[in-house]
């Protein structure tokens, strides 16, 4: 599922209170990492399936002329099976990062304690839909 004119609001169980760039011990980049990479250098460039397949290329370490030469093979079978929306993104449940899917369904990083995170959850006309993002832990 992709959304459009939607902006995914920081889960209510989210750890922090301003957002944080994702950092993880591992040698290898983690799947959100690259998420927060991609979607904080390039605002607006992709829309879900490709924001999910450059990150499976890149968390594959997948070389170059490979991803040129098999892309359509390599998407044909990242696709088979679905994926979680972006409501199930690390980002909004545990960094305090809200989403914001524009009319065309690209994608834009806004942090929690910025002024354009709080302009977005404002009420008025033509104000993208308001989603949370999923919790961590269920509600008690």
């Amino acid at each position: 599922m992709s959304y459009t004119n939607t902006f995914i609001i920081v889960s209510a169980d989210c750890p922090v209170i301003t957002s944080t760039v994702p950092v993880s011990s591992r040698a290898k980049k983690t799947a959100y990492e690259i998420e927060f990479d991609l979607l904080s250098r390039n605002p607006y460039r992709y829309n879900e399936k490709e924001l999910i397949y450059e990150i499976h290329i890149r968390h594959k370490d997948l070389d170059a002329s490979y991803v040129t030469s098999h892309a359509d093979e390599i998407w044909e079978e990242l696709f088979r099976k679905p994926h979680p929306c972006l409501r199930a993104s690390q980002l909004p449940k545990k960094f305090g990062w809200g989403i914001h899917y524009n009319e065309e369904g690209r994608i834009a990083l806004y942090g929690i304690d910025s002024d354009e995170y709080q302009a977005f959850l404002e009420p008025g006309e033509g104000k993208p839909t308001l989603v949370p993002a999923m919790r961590s832990r269920r509600s008690t």
